[in-house]
């Protein structure tokens, strides 16, 4: 297991301006993090053609994986061309990901108001045929797409297990994120459990829980289902990352495991409590 952060957790300096990218790979290196997840919010690579040879050298210099590439992507469109361009739009990332050095691309499939099984089921096929495509391509350079499980129309696990077997390529797999399920009201734990043997990454994160019955104030977003939830640092929240990351352990997963920050507090110090405490966790479990 390689233990790093998702670019992301430093969104906060990023939007600020007080970090570039290159400034968070030092920083990230510089509390024991083995890799960095890239995450292209906050910089823009189509705004400074040269940052692509500049994440892969500063990578080198500072003895940085670079692990996963992760960009935003939707496959329901208005109209066939509309869906024909995104997924070229997606194979020309795929070169980016090679080009970086990465062997690893989480992008997005689909985003709907209406989250209902019934729609997620008859968009299936037309997802996961985009998917096909992308992984097909991606498989001359060794790369594994993936799925996550985010953004609530894509989120439970036997909607990611539903995807990835209709895809059925060996090079397309979910990136795991161990706290994401709650959004859907799903037990993380069980939810992790089920879908760790399809793992080509794993985020993790956690959140404090409150009914949705007690609104909590400023900060805070529903689930599915009407909960509130509020990023934590990780280890501090209400998951069961303890038995969430027992069973990543015992699964055999050797992979990367990325950091990824959500919460109030300051990003830096969120981030770096969130990496000892899973250090700490993953030793203890």
């Amino acid at each position: 297991m390689k233990l790093g952060i998702s670019s992301y957790s430093l969104y906060q300096a990023l939007a600020a301006g007080e970090m570039d990218i290159l400034e968070v790979m030092e920083w990230t290196r510089s509390i024991g993090a083995e890799h960095i997840e890239i995450v292209p919010i906050g910089y823009d690579f189509n705004e400074n053609p040269e940052l692509e040879d500049q994440i892969r050298e500063k990578a080198s210099a500072l003895q940085l994986d670079i692990s996963n590439y992760a960009i935003g992507a939707n496959f329901i469109t208005d109209t066939e061309e509309e869906y024909e361009a995104e997924i070229q739009r997606i194979i020309s990332e795929v070169d980016r990901v090679y080009r970086l050095g990465a062997r690893l691309m989480r992008h997005d499939v689909a985003s709907r108001k209406d989250t209902s099984i019934l729609r997620f089921n008859q968009d299936l096929e037309r997802i996961a045929r985009a998917c096909q495509r992308i992984a097909y391509y991606a498989k001359q350079y060794g790369i594994i797409t993936s799925v996550e499980n985010h953004g609530y129309y894509v989120q439970a696990s036997d909607r990611v297990q539903a995807l990835i077997h209709a895809v059925d390529r060996p090079n397309f797999k979910t990136t795991l994120d161990v706290g994401n399920f709650v959004c859907v009201d799903e037990n993380p734990v069980t939810a992790v459990r089920s879908n760790i043997p399809y793992a080509s990454m794993v985020h993790v994160k956690d959140f404090y829980i409150r009914p949705g019955s007690r609104n909590p104030g400023e900060g805070w977003f529903r689930s599915a289902g009407g909960a509130y939830l509020r990023g934590a640092i990780a280890g501090q929240g209400d998951l069961d990352l303890y038995e969430i990351l027992r069973i990543v352990k015992s699964s055999g997963y050797d992979g990367y495991i990325s950091i990824e920050y959500e919460g109030m507090e300051d990003c830096r110090t969120g981030t770096r409590i969130a990496f000892e405490n899973v250090a700490r966790i993953w030793n203890e479990v």
